[in-house]
C-alpha cells in the first residue's frame, strides 16, 4: 500500500521539485531534516512560484497604462534597459542549459516589458516607431539564440545586466524625483519585482551556482528597492495634469 501511495506523490515531485535520491531521503527514509534536500525543495518551489507569478507581475502596469491611455511618469530608457537585462538573463540561461525554474520568469517578464515599451511609444504618438522596434527586437533575439552567437558574446551580455539594471532604475528614480510623483507606475508590479528579485538571489545560488547570475539579482534587488521606496514616499502625490483637467 505504501508503495502504491508513493506512486502519484513521486510522479508529482520527481524530477520537477526533487531528484529521486532526495525523494527517497525525505519520503521513504523520512529524514525530514535533511538540509541539502530541503534546500533543493525550497529553491525549486520558490523558483517555480516566481515563474508562475511572473505571468501576472507586469499586467497591472500594462492595464494601468491602457486604462489611463497615458504612459506619463514612465521612463522609456529605463524600460528598454530592463528589457536588455531580461534578454541577457534569458539568453545566458538558455545557452548554459540552466533549469527553467531558475530563469523562466525572464521569458514572461520580457514579453510583458516589450509590450510596455510599445505602449509607451504608442501613447507618445510614435506607433510606427514602436512597431519597427518590435520587429528589430525579434530579429536580434533570434540571432542571440542561434549558434551564430559565440558564448563570449552571450556572457558579455549577461555581465552588462548589472550596469543596465543600475542605470535603468536610476533613470526611473530620477524621473520620479523630477516629476514629484510616480505617474502611471504600478505599485503591485514594483513590489512584486522587488520580492521576486530578492528570492532569486537564493535560487540562483542554489540551482546554478553562477556568481554572475546571483550578483545580478543582488543589484536588481537594491535598485527595485529604491523604486519601491519612492512609490511609498510619493504615495499621495498626484500628477499635475489631472488637476488641470479638473478645472
Amino acid at each position: 500500500m505504501a508503495a502504491e501511495a508513493d506512486g502519484p506523490l513521486k510522479r508529482l515531485l520527481v524530477p520537477i521539485l526533487l531528484p529521486e535520491k532526495c525523494y527517497d531521503q525525505l519520503f521513504v527514509q523520512w529524514d525530514l531534516l535533511h538540509v541539502p534536500c530541503l534546500k533543493i525543495l525550497l529553491s525549486k518551489g520558490l523558483g517555480l512560484g516566481i515563474v508562475a507569478g511572473s505571468l501576472l507581475v507586469k499586467l497591472p502596469q500594462v492595464f494601468k497604462i491602457l486604462g489611463a491611455k497615458s504612459a506619463e511618469g514612465l521612463s522609456l530608457q529605463s524600460v528598454m534597459l530592463e528589457l536588455v537585462a531580461l534578454t541577457g538573463t534569458m539568453v545566458y540561461s538558455i545557452t548554459n542549459k540552466f533549469p527553467f525554474s531558475s530563469w523562466g520568469e525572464a521569458l514572461f517578464l520580457m514579453l510583458q516589458t516589450i509590450t510596455i515599451c510599445f505602449l509607451v511609444m504608442h501613447y507618445r504618438g510614435q506607433t510606427v516607431k514602436g512597431v519597427a522596434f518590435l520587429a528589430c527586437y525579434g530579429l536580434v533575439l533570434l540571432v542571440l539564440l542561434s549558434p551564430l552567437t559565440p558564448l563570449t558574446v552571450v556572457t558579455l551580455l549577461q555581465a552588462s545586466n548589472v550596469p543596465a539594471v543600475v542605470v535603468g532604475r536610476l533613470l526611473q528614480a530620477a524621473t520620479n524625483y523630477h516629476n514629484g510623483h510616480t505617474g502611471q507606475l504600478s505599485a503591485i508590479t514594483v513590489f512584486l519585482l522587488f520580492g521576486g528579485s530578492l528570492a532569486r538571489i537564493f535560487t540562483s545560488i542554489q540551482e546554478t551556482g553562477d556568481p554572475l547570475m546571483a550578483g545580478t539579482f543582488v543589484v536588481s534587488s537594491l535598485c527595485n528597492g529604491l523604486i519601491a521606496a519612492q512609490l511609498l514616499f510619493y504615495w499621495n502625490a498626484k500628477p499635475p495634469h489631472k488637476q488641470k483637467k479638473a478645472q
